[in-house]
């Protein structure tokens, strides 16, 4: 079988990546973040996750599922006040909703100490970037989302890296990058 990890990995990091440029200030929220965070982000990570079933990997079950469903949840967040149907979210409602995915992510983080240290990088990349950006919603500290933003980029990217080495090193029958 095929690992579809790696398309998982691309799917996290780019979708990260993103929504994190924009959070550093280089740009306002616009399309471009909710169809990646909805399609890439998400729909994809889904599907990776539904494979990573089938494969008998929890783990990659867990996880490309759980923030596959993240991302659909944030794109919602971000489309359904503009709708009509509901009111957008506050602060403090906004800050309980990335702490909670922080402690999820956490969770996660205490099952990479079986994984490698790359693994164990990113995961722990991303505990801090949600606690960063709940922190930011419990604030209104714009320096701490502006920090988050960068540090969600630098968290994109490894996994975007580690989803790409995988694939160069399998074309390739032999470790060209480290992972």
């Amino acid at each position: 079988m095929i690992n579809p990890g790696p398309l998982g990995l691309a799917g996290f990091g780019m979708a990260t990546i993103l929504l994190n440029i924009h959070n550093a200030g280089f740009f306002p929220l616009d399309i471009t973040i909710v169809a990646m965070g909805l399609i890439v982000g998400g729909i994809l990570q889904v599907i990776v996750g539904a494979w990573e079933f089938k494969g008998n990997n929890m783990f990659g079950m867990m996880a490309f599922s759980g923030y596959g469903f993240f991302w659909i949840t944030l794109a919602l967040i971000f489309m359904l006040p503009h709708t009509g149907l509901t009111a957008a979210p506050s602060a403090t409602s906004m800050g309980f909703y990335l702490t909670i995915w922080g402690v999820f992510t956490l969770g996660l983080l205490v099952a990479t100490l079986k994984m490698n240290k790359w693994m164990q990088t990113l995961f722990a990349l991303v505990v801090i970037l949600f606690a960063l950006l709940a922190l930011n919603k419990f604030t209104g500290n714009h320096t701490i989302h502006t920090i988050a933003g960068y540090e969600g980029v630098i968290c994109g990217t490894l996994a975007l890296y580690m989803s790409l080495a995988q694939v160069i090193n399998n074309q390739f029958e032999r470790q060209v990058l480290p992972v």
